[in-house]
């Protein structure tokens, strides 16, 4: 699969979806450890991509982002904004209840 139809794929996949350097458990930048924590701060699962793992994506999300760097936070296919834009959309309340929506409008697959 080509590199932008994966991008495009799990952007469509994945309603809460996090670029991000390492994974929200073990960040392995500051930036991203910033926005994985506020985003697990608003309890709800989301999908992450470790771009470390995944130098492919790293060299061409960026163009198809029209945004130069990392984390990258998508809702719905939309690209939300970087770490600064995270972090300020999380104090000012504004982050929490867009994923709470978000979140409802695609409840996760419940285990048998």
């Amino acid at each position: 699969m080509e590199t932008l139809e994966k991008i495009k794929q799990q952007i469509a996949e994945n309603p809460i979806l996090l670029y991000m350097k390492g994974s929200p458990k073990l960040p392995s930048c500051g930036f991203s450890a910033q926005a994985a924590q506020a985003l697990m701060s608003c309890g709800h699962a989301f999908a992450y991509v470790d771009i470390l793992q995944n130098p492919d994506i790293r060299a061409e999300l960026p163009k198809y982002a029209e945004w130069p760097t990392f984390p990258q936070l998508w809702l719905e296919g939309e690209l939300v904004g970087g770490c600064d834009i995270i972090i300020e959309m999380f104090q000012k309340g504004e982050l929490q209840p867009l994923i709470e929506e978000v979140a409802e409008r695609h409840p996760a697959p419940q285990a048998d």
